[in-house]
C-alpha cells in the first residue's frame, strides 16, 4: 500500500503544480493585510475640538483661521504638562447673544466657565477621512473605535474553530470559496453601511470569513508540498502578509476615504473565487476522507503539470490510520502536555497583543502616519528571513525566546526615549516590531511540532484562539492606557513579552526530532518508543475480546 507521501515523491513534491498554487494562495494573504490592520488608517482620530455653530458662522464672516476660532470654543488643559486645547469641552457661553468682533485678541476667557461638547465637533482634515469622523467616535464615544478592531478580532476567534471543523468535515477548496463569498458580502457591506453598530456586525463576519479563508488557504498549502518544503512554503505564505502591510499605507496614502479604501481591501476577495477552477482540492483530505479514487485522479494532473509520470499499479492508504479521537483534556492531562499547552497559549496571546499594539500606536503616536507605517512594515521582511536562516541551524527554542525577549526589551526602550530624539525612537520600535513578528511567525509552526499527530490539530486550534483574544484586548489595553500615559502600553507590553520570552525556553528543542506520534512522545521524549510500549504492557493486564475471541494488548 502506497502512502500520499510516497505518492508524492513521484508526483513531484515542489513542480510547476505546487509553485503555481503557491502563487495563487499567496496573493490571499496580501489583502489579509488590509483587514487585519486597516484600522489605522480607517479609524484614524484627528485632532478635534467641540463646535459652536456662532463661532463657525463668524469665522467665515471674518475669515479666520481654525486655529483662532478654536480659541474661542475651548479651554486649554494641562497634558501630561504641556498646555493644549481641550478636545472635549468648551466654553459655556452664548456667542449669539454676544457682540463679537472680527479682532478677538483682547478677549480674556480664562473666567468663563466650561462644559461638554453640546453641537458636535470640528476635526483637524489631514486628508484622511475616517468613521470615526463620520460617526463621531471621541470623547466619551471614543471607546467605540475600540469595539471595532475587536470585533474583527472576535470574528477571527469563531472563525478559527468554525472553519476549522468545517474545513476539516467538507474540505480545504470548498471552505476557501464560501469564506472568499463571505468576504465579498461583508467587505462591500461595511464600505455602504449606514451607521457604526450595523458596521460591527459586518467587521464581525469580515473576520470570521478572513480568517477561515486565509487558514484554509495555508492547510492546503501544505498538504500538497514535500515534508521538507512545509515550513519554507508556510513562513513565504505569511511573508505575503508583510508584502500587504507595506502596500497597505500607500493605497491609504491614495484613497483618503475610509469607505474607498474599504472597497479596494474587498475587491480582491471576488478575483479569489475564480480560485474554483485553478486550485484543487487537497488530497490529503481526500485520503482521509476515503476517496481514494479522487485523490489520485488529482495527484496524477499534479505530476501531469510537473512533467512527471506516476506508476500505473498504485493503491494508496491513509497513512493516519485508525487513530484515537483527540480531546480538550488531552492538552492538559499529562504534565509535559500541560507545561506546553500554558506556555504556548500565553505566547499566542502575547504575540498578538504585542503586535496589533504596535501597530495600532502607529496611528496615535503623532508622527507622519503613512512614513512610520511603512518604516514598521519593512523590518517583518528581515524577520522571515532571519526564520529560515537560523531555525535549521540554531533550533526553535533560543530564536524564538531571543525575538520576544528583544521585542520587549526594545518596548522598553522605545517608552523612555524622549520624543525629540524621533529617528532614535523610531529605529528601537522597529526592532521590538522585527522581534515580534519573528515570534509570531515562529509560534505557528512550533506548535505543530510539540504536539501528537491525533491532537495537533486541536491543539493548534484551543492555542491559537489566544491569539485572537489577545486582539480583542489590545485596542482597549493600547487606547485606554494612553490616555493616561501614550507610553504606559508600551511598558505593559515589554512586560509580557519578556515573560513570554522567558517561558519559551522551558520547552524542548525540536529541531531534528521526529514529531510525536503519541502522548507518550512527548512525556517521555528521551526514551526509545520500544522501552515505553515495554513498559505499558508489563503494566497494563491483556483484556479479551469476547466478541471475536481473541486478545488485545492495550498500548
Amino acid at each position: 500500500m502506497t502512502t500520499f507521501d510516497d505518492l508524492l515523491e513521484e508526483a513531484g513534491t515542489f513542480g510547476r503544480c505546487q509553485r503555481r498554487i503557491f502563487a495563487l494562495l499567496c496573493l490571499v494573504s496580501l489583502p489579509f493585510a488590509g483587514v487585519y490592520v486597516g484600522t489605522v488608517f480607517q479609524g484614524f482620530t484627528p485632532d478635534h475640538w467641540c463646535r459652536d455653530p456662532a463661532v463657525a458662522e463668524r469665522r467665515q464672516a471674518c475669515g479666520w483661521s481654525l486655529a483662532e476660532s478654536r480659541r474661542l470654543t475651548v479651554p486649554p488643559v494641562n497634558s501630561s504638562g504641556v498646555l493644549q486645547q481641550s478636545s472635549c469641552e468648551q466654553y459655556e457661553v452664548d456667542w449669539n447673544a454676544t457682540a463679537l468682533a472680527c479682532d478677538t485678541q483682547e478677549l480674556d476667557l480664562s473666567e468663563v466657565p466650561v462644559t461638554g461638547c453640546k453641537n458636535g465637533w470640528e476635526y483637524q482634515y489631514e486628508r484622511r477621512q475616517s468613521f470615526v469622523t463620520e460617526f463621531n467616535l471621541v470623547c466619551s464615544d471614543g471607546w467605540w473605535v475600540d469595539m471595532n478592531q475587536s470585533a474583527l478580532n472576535l470574528g477571527f476567534l469563531i472563525g478559527s474553530f468554525a472553519f476549522g471543523f468545517f474545513a476539516d468535515r467538507f474540505g480545504r477548496k470548498i471552505s476557501f470559496l464560501v469564506s472568499n463569498s463571505l468576504n465579498v458580502i461583508a467587505g462591500i457591506g461595511l464600505a455602504l453601511t449606514p451607521n457604526y453598530v450595523s458596521m460591527l456586525v459586518l467587521r464581525c463576519i469580515f473576520g470570521f470569513g478572513a480568517k477561515g479563508g486565509w487558514m484554509s488557504g495555508y492547510v492546503l498549502l501544505t498538504e500538497i508540498v514535500g515534508v521538507e518544503y512545509r515550513r519554507t512554503v508556510g513562513i513565504l505564505y505569511q511573508m505575503f502578509y508583510s508584502v500587504g502591510v507595506l502596500l497597505l499605507p500607500l493605497l491609504a496614502y491614495f484613497i483618503t476615504d475610509w469607505r474607498w479604501l474599504q472597497l479596494v481591501i474587498s475587491v480582491p476577495y471576488i478575483l479569489f473565487l475564480s480560485y474554483y477552477w485553478f486550485i484543487p482540492e487537497s488530497p490529503r483530505w481526500l485520503i482521509s476522507q476515503n476517496k481514494s479514487v479522487k485523490a489520485l485522479e488529482i495527484t496524477k494532473a499534479m505530476a501531469k503539470e510537473n512533467k512527471r509520470k506516476l506508476n500505473n499499479t498504485v493503491t494508496l492508504t491513509d497513512e493516519e490510520g485508525d487513530s484515537p479521537s483527540a480531546s480538550l483534556l488531552d492538552l492538559v492531562r499529562t504534565p509535559n502536555m500541560r507545561k506546553h499547552t500554558c506556555i504556548l497559549m500565553f505566547n499566542w496571546f502575547t504575540t498578538a497583543v504585542v503586535y496589533q499594539g504596535l501597530i495600532m500606536r502607529v496611528g496615535i503616536a503623532g508622527g507622519n502616519v503613512y512614513i512610520d507605517f511603512l518604516i514598521s512594515g519593512l523590518v517583518e521582511f528581515p524577520a522571515a528571513f532571519l526564520i529560515l536562516f537560523t531555525i535549521e541551524r540554531i533550533g526553535r527554542r533560543i530564536p524564538f525566546a531571543s525575538a520576544n525577549i528583544v521585542a520587549g526589551v526594545a518596548c522598553f526602550i522605545t517608552a523612555l526615549i524622549p520624543d525629540n530624539m524621533f529617528w532614535f525612537k523610531t529605529v528601537v520600535a522597529c526592532i521590538g516590531r522585527l522581534g515580534i513578528t519573528m515570534a509570531f511567525e515562529m509560534v505557528v509552526f512550533v506548535n505543530t511540532e510539540l504536539y501528537p499527530t491525533y491532537v495537533r490539530n486541536l491543539g493548534v486550534s484551543v492555542c491559537s484562539s489566544l491569539c485572537d483574544v489577545g486582539g480583542i484586548v489590545a485596542p482597549f489595553l493600547l487606547y485606554r492606557l494612553a490616555v493616561i500615559w501614550l507610553e504606559l502600553p508600551l511598558i505593559i507590553f515589554g512586560v509580557v513579552a519578556l515573560i513570554a520570552g522567558g517561558l519559551v525556553l522551558f520547552l524542548p528543542e525540536t529541531r531534528g526530532v521526529p514529531l510525536p506520534e503519541t502522548i507518550d512522545d512527548v512525556e517521555f521524549p528521551n526514551r526509545k518508543k520500544e522501552d515505553v510500549l515495554e513498559d505499558q504492557q508489563m503494566e497494563k493486564p491483556l483484556k479479551t475480546d469476547l466478541t471475536n475471541n481473541k486478545e488485545a494488548t492495550i498500548v
